[in-house]
């Protein structure tokens, strides 16, 4: 796929990465450092179902560097994974905080469980050390996949969710049912914004219209799963629909996607959702 470049020079942003808090290689530290090396003018750390890699993040941030408060929150909708981008949020929220707790405590029980599926499999891993891979930060699929690397069940990421960890996998279990709608209120109770992460170039339109009906407040308009015509669809139908367009590399470490700041997305998306969430600057 022909993805849109970077363009040398101005104010390069990149509004969607990933820390060792989630399924990052790099710690919060380390991902500024780098943000800072490609001379990024701000970064949006967007963890899944967690903030706590942003207080070292902005502790690790000079004054080039803007690190803009975020996170990804998964849902489900009739069968479809959905996953949420907040902006701006308030890390401090109480019932945000409160919520993450139960995600945490359900990302553990779901490991566990398609830990005992793979061992039913076959393809037996420990789950007590799946479980402490994630360190200080949230247990995903990803670390359920590296452990099944390390213990040669699989040799590649892919391979892992192909054959066990995707949709169609032997060893899926699916996420506790928490709806869209209730994370876009759940985003929006912690003064943030939210938008649709990665559509990608399939989903129905009535998808994101639906969305946009639950007070939806924008949709990432670049991706790297997107191309150019999807780029300019997405644009279109954010246009349509009143939704801020935004974007960025989905960043989870070098060489496993393209490299942070690499997808050209406007400075204007910056100050657009500065602009909807009352942010100076």
């Amino acid at each position: 796929m022909q993805r849109p470049t970077a363009v040398e020079g101005g104010r390069r942003i990149d509004l969607h990465a990933h820390t060792t808090f989630s399924d990052g290689t790099m710690s919060p530290e380390s991902l500024v450092r780098h943000a800072m090396a490609k001379k990024l003018a701000a970064l949006a750390i967007t963890d899944h179902d967690s903030v706590d890699a942003l207080d070292p993040a902005r502790r690790a941030a000079d004054a080039t560097l803007e690190v803009v408060p975020g996170i990804e929150i998964s849902t489900c909708s009739d069968g479809l994974d959905l996953h949420l981008l907040g902006y701006f949020i308030d890390s401090t929220d109480a019932t945000l905080r409160e919520r993450l707790l139960e995600f945490r405590a359900e990302r553990i029980e779901r490991a566990l469980s398609i830990v005992d599926r793979l061992r039913q499999l076959g393809a037996p891993i420990d789950g007590a050390a799946v479980v402490a891979s994630a360190g200080s930060g949230v247990v995903g699929r990803p670390h359920i996949a590296d452990a099944l690397m390390r213990a040669g069940h699989v040799d590649s990421m892919d391979a892992a969710f192909r054959k066990f960890l995707g949709p169609r996998g032997g060893a899926y279990v699916p996420r506790p049912a928490f709806s869209p709608a209730d994370a876009i209120a759940l985003i929006h109770g912690a003064g943030g914004i939210s938008v649709l992460a990665h559509p990608g170039p399939a989903m129905a339109i009535t998808v994101i219209e639906r969305l946009a009906e639950d007070n939806l407040r924008g949709i990432e308009v670049w991706h790297p799963q997107h191309g150019p015509s999807t780029i300019r669809h997405y644009q279109a139908l954010a246009g349509r629909l009143g939704l801020l367009a935004t974007g960025g590399s989905d960043f989870h470490g070098v060489g496993r996607s393209v490299d942070l700041g690499d997808i050209a997305v406007p400075f204007g998306s910056l100050l657009a959702l500065k602009d909807a969430a009352g942010v100076a600057g």
